[in-house]
């Protein structure tokens, strides 16, 4: 609950809730977002490793670190949705639901199409199961 605050507080500062700030980074017109991206690449970078040396986590039996190095359909057609709609309307998971405090119909039309698409893709992963 704290990573998660202390994320979504640096969500906010950086002004990721806030999607005409998002676009302009994506429009090469403001650097503070890719200023907030290199800070958390670094910190990222150098915490990781030292982390990594505990022998298990601090809430955890052990460590969970994904095993799969491979890139299949589905990984890949993710993340060109996701992108795209990232570039169209400046909102991803992450500063949207930090977002929805802020009361913008916006950001809780965007979380509904979200959950909406969320639903929808279980309902195709289990009937072709």
């Amino acid at each position: 609950m704290v990573s998660g605050l202390l994320f979504a507080l640096g969500l906010g500062l950086a002004g990721m809730t806030r999607p005409t700030q998002v676009l302009a980074f994506l429009e090469f017109r403001d650097p503070a977002l890719m200023l907030t991206m290199g800070a958390a690449v670094a910190v990222t970078g150098l915490g990781f490793p030292l982390l990594l040396r505990r022998s298990r986590p601090l809430l955890g039996p052990r460590f969970l670190l994904p095993t799969r190095s491979d890139l299949d359909r589905p990984l890949i057609v993710g993340a060109v949705l996701f992108g795209v709609g990232w570039g169209l309307v400046g909102l991803c998971p992450g500063p949207a639901l930090t977002g929805l405090v802020a009361g913008d119909p916006r950001q809780w039309l965007f979380v509904a199409a979200m959950l909406a698409g969320m639903f929808i893709h279980q309902r195709l992963e289990r009937s072709a199961s």
